[in-house]
C-alpha cells in the first residue's frame, strides 16, 4: 500500500496486493482507563500492557496533576471516570474541563447521581455540561437510581469508586440497560481485585472494601482496534492477518466481532495469545445483514463501511449513544458514505444502508475529530483510492495505526 501525505490529509491509493500480516496491538483503552482509576484507590495494584492511546495518557496525566484545572481535551472516558474519582478524592478542589466538543456532551446524569451520594460538584459555565467545579470529599455511598439507557461510562464511573465508599453502592436501573458488556467489564475488574459485586435484574451491588491483596494485571489488547483489520480481511479477495495479544474469554464487548464478521466471510482462529483472521474460501456474500449493536456501538462505523465496500445492504440498530460521541457518528456516517455513492439513511438510533456496487474514487473523507471515522474508512483502499482528512486523530485510541496499516504492501 502506498501512502502519500499531501498537506493535512492522507492519500490512500487503491491497493490490490496480497494481505498476510502479523500485527501487535497495545492494551485495551477501556480496560486501561478503568484500571488506572482503580490503581489510585488501591496502590498495590500493578498493571502492564497499558494502552498507548491519547485517552489513556490523558488519564495518567490528569491523575498526576496537582494544579487547579485539569483539561482532558476530547477524552470522554476521562471526563466521566475522573468526575467520579475526583469527587471522592479528599482535599481535591479542581476545575475539570475539556475541548469545545466536550463542553457540548451532557454529563448531568452522572453529576446528579454523584450528588445523591454526597458529592460537591457544580457547573462552571452551562448547567449540565463541563467545565465542572469538583471539591473532593469522603462519600458515604448507598443507593442510587439511574436510567439504564445512558452511556455505560456514567455507570462505570460510579462502579469504579463504589468499593471506596463507606457503604459501598446499590445501583438500580430504570428501563432497558445499554452497553451491558462495558458494565460487566468494570464489574469483572472489580472482582479480579477480590471485591464483591452482584448484578441481578435491574440492580448492581458493590460491597465496600478499603484494601486489596497485592494484584498484577496484564491488559488484553483492544478489540475495537481489531475491527479495522476484520474489515480489511472482509474486503479482500484472499486475506489473512494475525493480531496479538487477544484471548477467547474476553471482557470486551467488541469481541463480538469474531461472530459478526462471519457474515462478511471472516473466520477467527484463536491461539494462546493471538487471533488469526482469514477470508473464508468461496464465500457467498449475503444480500443484507442486520445487527443490534446496543452492546457494542463502537464498531458500528466499521461495520457500515464494510457493508458498503462489499455491496451488502445493512440495518443497524441500538445506536442511540453514537449521537453524543466525539461527533454525531450517525450523521457523520451518512454524510461521508453518501459522498462515496452510498444510499443511506439514519434515525436517532438506527442506520439503513442499501446495497450498491458503485464506489466513487478519490473522495476526501472528513473525520470530524473522531478517531473511529478515520480508521473505519481506511480499509476501503481495497476497493478505491481515497483521502482521509486530519489523519492524526487516530492517536486518540491507536497512535500507531497508520504505521501498522502501511504494512499492507
Amino acid at each position: 500500500m502506498a501512502i502519500a501525505k499531501p498537506m493535512n490529509r492522507l492519500h490512500l491509493k487503491h491497493y490490490t496486493g496480497e494481505i498476510d500480516q502479523k500485527i501487535q496491538i497495545t492494551g485495551s483503552k477501556s480496560e486501561s482507563n478503568r484500571l488506572l482509576i482503580l490503581q489510585q484507590l488501591y496502590p498495590n495494584l500493578s498493571v502492564d500492557n497499558l494502552s498507548n492511546s491519547d485517552d489513556t495518557r490523558l488519564v495518567q496525566k490528569a491523575l498526576a496533576n496537582t494544579g487547579a484545572e485539569i483539561n482532558i481535551g476530547h477524552a470522554g472516558t476521562a471526563m466521566r471516570f475522573l468526575t467520579g474519582y475526583l469527587a471522592t478524592k479528599e482535599g481535591a478542589d479542581v476545575i475539570l474541563t475539556g475541548s469545545g466538543r466536550m463542553k457540548e456532551r451532557p454529563i448531568q446524569i452522572l453529576v446528579d447521581a454523584l450528588k445523591t451520594l454526597g458529592a460537591d460538584i457544580s457547573y462552571a459555565e452551562k448547567e449540565g455540561f463541563a467545565p465542572l467545579k469538583i471539591k473532593g470529599s469522603k462519600l458515604r455511598g448507598g443507593f442510587v437510581r439511574i436510567d439504564g439507557n445512558v452511556s455505560s461510562q456514567y455507570i462505570s464511573s460510579l462502579l469504579l469508586i463504589a468499593p471506596s465508599l463507606e457503604k459501598g453502592l446499590e445501583l438500580e436501573f430504570k428501563g432497558a440497560i445499554t452497553s451491558v458488556p462495558y458494565i460487566k467489564m468494570t464489574l469483572s475488574l472489580l472482582e479480579s481485585l477480590g471485591i464483591q459485586t452482584s448484578f441481578e435484574g435491574q440492580t448492581i451491588v458493590v460491597a465496600p472494601q478499603k484494601e486489596i491483596e497485592d494484584r498484577h494485571i496484564t491488559v488484553e489488547s483492544d478489540w475495537s482496534s481489531a475491527s479495522y483489520y476484520y474489515s480489511m480481511v472482509a474486503l479482500s479477495e484472499k486475506g489473512k492477518i494475525t493480531l496479538s495479544a487477544y484471548k477467547k474469554e474476553s471482557l470486551q464487548g467488541d469481541s463480538v466481532l469474531a461472530n459478526l464478521y462471519q457474515s462478511f466471510g471472516v473466520t477467527t482462529r484463536f491461539s494462546e495469545n493471538s487471533i488469526t483472521l482469514e477470508k473464508t474460501a468461496n464465500f457467498q456474500k449475503p444480500s443484507k445483514v442486520e445487527f443490534d449493536l446496543i452492546k457494542a456501538p463502537d464498531i458500528a462505523q466499521t461495520i457500515a463501511v464494510t457493508s458498503f465496500g462489499m455491496g451488502i445492504a445493512c440495518d443497524l440498530t441500538g445506536l442511540h449513544t453514537l449521537k453524543i460521541k466525539e461527533t454525531d457518528r450517525l450523521l457523520a456516517l451518512q454524510q461521508e458514505l453518501s459522498k462515496l455513492g452510498a444510499e443511506i439513511r439514519v434515525t436517532e438510533n438506527t442506520l439503513h444502508l442499501e446495497s450498491s456496487s458503485k464506489i466513487h474514487k478519490d473522495i476526501s473523507i472528513a473525520t470530524y475529530q473522531d478517531h473511529r471515522m478515520a480508521m473505519a474508512f481506511a480499509p476501503l483502499l481495497l476497493k478505491t483510492s481515497l483521502f482521509v482528512e486530519e489523519q492524526e486523530v487516530v492517536s486518540k485510541s491507536y497512535p500507531t495505526f497508520w504505521e501498522d496499516f502501511s504494512n499492507f504492501q
